[in-house]
């Protein structure tokens, strides 16, 4: 399967067609989400959002290209979600309270409790290696905003010099991916947090001076 990227020679959309094409992307990346790349159908699609299979192809010459533009939406709401909040980190305070939103949202929606991006990625990076790219770089743009932050953090003397904000973002997405995978495994939000908990220990190691009388929301 070869997932190419947009088209540069696309004609331009109506208001009406930029619409309709951005319908078909967000139910298709509904549909993947909860039930998996593979098992989603064209079919399913054209169903879901009441259009012809005509209309599909309009727009969509085949599931590939419908593929790219799922995970260019689903990079999209990624830094949509987590770059105001990750652009507020300065201190330990503000990335557990992005750590609590991570948590609470989950809690509060019907969604399962999986990573949009990590679900693609499980599913598409052993078989399509345009796909495994495409993914890499979105991992790349979460973990770069969160280093940004860990860097600030650094920069205000809150984390000790020697300390590596990429290596730091590295450990906290890694975690927080595998904690998706446990609650999803368990149908239990406990593993999730408790992993997201475990890397933020990790980072407060490297905290200069102890931060004392943090709290989770959660408890």
């Amino acid at each position: 399967m070869a997932v190419r990227g947009p088209r540069k020679d696309s004609p331009r959309l109506t208001a009406r067609g930029a619409a309709t094409r951005e319908r078909i992307v967000a139910t298709a990346a509904d549909l993947m989400f909860r039930q998996g790349v593979t098992a989603t159908t064209l079919d399913q699609v054209v169903d879901a959002c009441g259009i012809s299979k005509s209309q599909l192809y309009h727009y969509f010459p085949d599931k590939e290209a419908l593929i790219t533009e799922v995970i260019a939406m689903r990079e999209h709401r990624m830094v949509s979600f987590h770059k105001p909040q990750l652009d507020q980190v300065r201190s330990m305070r503000d990335l557990e309270r992005w750590r609590d939103s991570l948590v609470t949202g989950h809690r509060e929606s019907d969604e399962p409790y999986r990573c949009p991006i990590g679900a693609l990625a499980n599913e598409l990076s052993c078989r399509c290696d345009d796909a495994r790219q495409s993914l890499a770089a979105v991992f790349r743009k979460w973990q770069g905003l969160l280093a940004d932050g860990l860097a600030r953090m650094r920069e205000s003397g809150e984390l000790d010099p020697g300390a590596d904000p990429g290596e730091l973002a590295v450990a906290v997405i890694a975690a927080l991916q595998g904690g998706y995978l446990l609650a999803e495994t368990m149908q239990d939000e406990r593993p999730f947090a408790v992993a997201l908990d475990m890397a933020l220990d990790h980072v407060k190691a490297h905290v200069r001076t102890p931060v004392a009388n943090l709290t989770r929301s959660d408890n």
